[in-house]
């Protein structure tokens, strides 16, 4: 249906990381968009982990509607129900283990505006109608009203996008069934979410969903339209926001001048470089929806060389690249039936393309460094370098050029990275004493070099980005080979069965894209594999092989793997300290073995794959288990437990308790019982980033406590507790109530709160962090100079920001002296240095004149 369609027109696909107060740049994302899991998670290990791309954007995972347009992914149904276009749950997990283990992070699309219209069946079997879906009744949505006006402000966030009920996201029930989700997803493994058609929510809501959910990183779009009253700086504060002018911008300037783009940023009228996340185009934008004026992979050489710009500019907090397909005229279809980048498939695949692929290691080289060295010709040649780090060139203009300039670079010998299909296969540019080298830039092209792309002749060069194994024991498929990064070797285990093709022979060949464009056979049938070779290479043996190929001199070998491996003896918890009379279950059940584990013995005269163990007397003791496998193998592996008397002299919920953190590498730090219910263990925090810790009662994360909600009071399961304190502290924690305190250890000075850091923020800082130091229980201090100047708002205003990075922050939307979580800015006309004073408890504020 045309009309259902109109949600992902309005919606838009562009995301952006929630990392505010971070000026510095992140790494590269790109959007695979409509990929299979199984897909993105065989590019992750043979593409973007090699190349350097920090995340990839995944299509919804909830269940949503069933049909061939790519929009229905942006129909959800069920909420607990993760059967979508990418694939099932099961492939979704293996995805997300696979890419983290390439070093590949994983942002899920999040769809929780609207739920699908009209009634069916969804992908994964769930029945829906209108306003009745799995969990969702029709008491869970706004009135029944389409948005007609977007200039006004109620319609666009509590009315339906034409055809699609509207969640009421400020219902408590709805928050939780939204945050429920994420939790859920974040659990196993993803690290952020891109929330779709932010700007048809309140931040109020949003900011209420993100809590609960144990502030994810999340990524907003926001559609910002000159005259209408929702602009995306009002999503600011929640973190990265979309920045959809920076794509029409780049496109004018290619199409006009790119001299322009010289000072290109937030003089242009854009969002703070900190809050933008930016990009040549988005799905939405490439097929003319929800406004034009972007270039496309129809564009070629232009959108290639917008490319190059965006990954060489310092402007953005997270620059995407956007991975598709060829959609001809109709803008509706979804993506190809064929593998992902498949021969002969109209998959476009441009974070492949050479000059992408290779710009995002200029990225990753450049981080922190400002813009300096520009050079323009007056019209559509221009050059500029990064600091001391990099330096690209590119010609806009329909004839070659050469051209002398200062890089900044030192001086040496340096590979331009756009000169081949790896960083170092094609051409070198010189940089002499004097920081110069000359360029030589054909037509519509570019060329680039960084500090770490640097041609050598004794060491080892990334030759290829990607590997896959093909021959008559796979039928020919493409399985991925995975490289040491160190050797440069390609390996992979295959098991030949000796059975002969049509041809009466066992035989395969090495596939670089797994296309066929780029294979390797071996003419001379020496050990040696020779490029697009018409020969395949044969081989007569029978069993497990481990198939390598080395980069540098060509040469592979097959070495056969022992048909039966030893089990590997797994035991949980590994250690543990209880009381006597303790009853413990040990458990074996984690156990591998190539064949199957067959049988458990365990010290105690236990055989089954868990043991109960009753601890009477005090002491260190060994708990060993040996499993078994059919071929008779063995391992063994053993606890350790530490009994103590219980001398009756305190009572708990437990009997032990842990801390678990970053502090400590997530090791067991056993915590001491000191009074009734009462942990405590002594922590030195350092401060680094993304600071965070759980208590887990018996050490193996059975039973551990977090915070979700951030509020002093811990839950079962509950989201890392984030902190930013540094020092040593008295860490104490209650079983029974679940409270939890930080309490620095520093001679007389040592106050309690309930927040451990808090920030002074608004216009006499220019919206800085001033820290506010804890000077008595739950009392925080800072002090303020108030100028009485105001800012664009007309007003002289401040708010209280908890971790500074606005995540939780305090304003007051009574102006009644009392704060409140997310509150309104508050207003302040006075003039002058004021102590400024919040209490963290009472969430009362004075300003008191010094």
């Amino acid at each position: 249906m045309k009309k259902m369609k109109l949600s992902a027109l309005s919606l838009g696909a562009a995301v952006a990381m929630a990392f505010a107060g971070n000026a510095a740049q992140a790494g590269v994302m790109v959007h695979l968009f409509q990929w299979k899991y199984n897909d993105i998670a065989n590019e992750c290990e043979t593409v973007l982990g090699p190349k350097g791309y920090e995340a990839v954007q995944i299509t919804p995972p909830a269940e949503h509607i069933q049909g061939s347009s790519w929009w229905v992914v942006y129909q959800p149904v069920n909420y607990k129900n993760f059967t979508s276009l990418g694939g099932n749950e099961a492939e979704l997990k293996s995805m997300i283990s696979r890419c983290h283990a390439a070093g590949v992070k994983i942002y899920a699309d999040a769809v929780f505006n609207q739920m699908a219209g009209g009634s069916g069946t969804g992908t994964g079997g769930s029945s829906y109608s209108a306003r009745n879906y799995p969990y969702l009744s029709s008491s869970d949505f706004h009135s029944v009203c389409d948005i007609t006006d977007y200039s006004n402000r109620w319609q666009v966030q509590n009315c339906s996008l034409p055809g699609l009920p509207d969640l009421n996201t400020g219902s408590s029930y709805v928050q939780g069934q939204i945050a429920t989700y994420l939790k859920t997803l974040s659990g196993w493994g993803v690290d952020g979410f891109r929330v779709d058609a932010a700007k048809h929510m309140s931040t109020a809501d949003l900011g209420a969903i993100y809590a609960q959910a144990g502030n994810p990183f999340v990524y907003q779009e926001v559609i910002g339209a000159s005259g209408e009253p929702i602009q995306p700086s009002e999503y600011t504060g929640l973190g990265v926001v979309t920045e959809f002018k920076y794509g029409t911008d780049l496109a004018s300037n290619f199409k006009g001048q790119i001299k322009n783009l010289k000072t290109m940023g937030e003089s242009w009228g854009l969002l703070a470089s900190d809050k933008a996340e930016v990009f040549v185009v988005n799905h939405d934008r490439e097929r003319g929806h929800g406004g034009g004026g972007m270039l496309t992979y129809k564009d070629g050489a232009l959108y290639n060389l917008a490319n190059v710009f965006m990954l060489a500019w310092p402007y953005g907090k997270y620059p995407q690249v956007m991975s598709g397909y060829d959609f001809g005229s109709n803008t509706d279809i979804g993506g190809p039936s064929a593998a992902a980048c498949a021969s002969g498939s109209s998959w476009n695949c441009e974070h492949r393309w050479s000059n992408i692929a290779n710009m995002v290691s200029f990225h990753n080289a450049v981080q922190g460094t400002a813009m300096a060295n520009w050079w323009d010709n007056g019209n559509n040649q221009i050059a500029f370098g990064r600091g001391t780090k990099g330096f690209v060139v590119i010609n806009n203009e329909t004839t070659s050029m050469t051209q002398s300039l200062s890089t900044g670079l030192p001086a040496g010998t340096y590979c331009n990275i756009l000169a081949g299909n790896d960083l170092c296969s094609g051409s070198n540019i010189v940089v002499d004493s004097a920081g110069k080298a000359t360029f030589t830039v054909g037509a519509k092209q570019a060329a680039a070099i960084h500090i770490n792309a640097k041609p050598c002749t004794n060491c080892t060069v990334n030759k290829f980005s990607s590997m896959y194994f093909r021959g008559t024991s796979n039928s020919w498929v493409a399985t991925p080979m995975t490289v040491d990064t160190t050797t440069r070797v390609w390996s992979t285990e295959v098991t030949f069965t000796g059975a002969a093709d049509s041809t009466g022979a066992q035989r395969f060949k090495f596939d670089v894209y797994g296309n066929w464009t780029e294979n390797y056979g071996d003419t001379e049938a020496d050990g040696i594999a020779d490029k697009n070779s018409t020969k395949d290479i044969y081989f007569t043996g029978v069993g497990k092989y481990k198939v390598a190929l080395k980069e540098s001199d060509m040469s592979y070998t097959l070495t056969p793997i022992s048909v039966n491996q030893a089990p590997v003896a797994v035991v949980s918890p590994k250690t543990i300290s209880v009381k006597v009379g303790d009853s413990i279950v040990f458990d074996a059940s984690a156990s591998t073995d190539d064949v199957g584990v067959t049988g458990y013995s365990w010290s105690t005269g236990g055989t089954a794959k868990t043991e109960t163990v009753v601890f009477d007397t005090a002491g260190t003791k060994t708990i060993t288990v040996t499993v078994t496998d059919a071929e008779g193998l063995t391992s063994t592996t053993s606890a350790t437990v530490t009994v103590t008397e219980d001398n009756g002299t305190f009572n708990s919920t437990y009997t032990t308790m842990n801390f678990r953190g970053t502090a400590n590498s997530w090791a067991s730090k056993a915590m001491t019982l000191v009074a009734d219910n009462t942990w405590e263990t002594t922590v030195t925090f350092d401060g680094q980033a993304n600071q965070r810790f759980k208590f887990d009662v018996a050490g193996n994360w059975v039973t551990n406590f977090g915070d979700t909600n951030a509020d002093g009071t811990a839950n079962q399961g509950g989201s890392d507790i984030y902190t930013t304190v540094v020092g040593t502290y008295k860490v104490q924690f209650n079983d029974t109530t679940l409270k939890y305190t930080l309490t620095k250890i520093s001679g007389n000075d040592v106050y309690t709160g309930n927040l451990t850091s808090l920030y002074f923020r608004g216009t006499p800082n220019s919206w800085g962090s001033t820290a506010m130091k804890l000077v008595a229980n739950n009392t925080w201090q800072a002090t303020i100079t108030f100028t009485g100047a105001a800012d664009s708002s007309g007003t002289q205003r401040f708010k209280f920001d908890v971790l500074g990075d606005w995540t939780k922050n305090y304003g007051d939307t009574n102006a009644d002296g009392t704060a409140n979580l997310g509150g309104s800015d508050i207003k302040t006309a006075m003039v002058g240095t004021y102590l400024v004073t919040f209490n963290d408890s009472t969430l009362k504020y004075t300003l008191t004149a010094q």
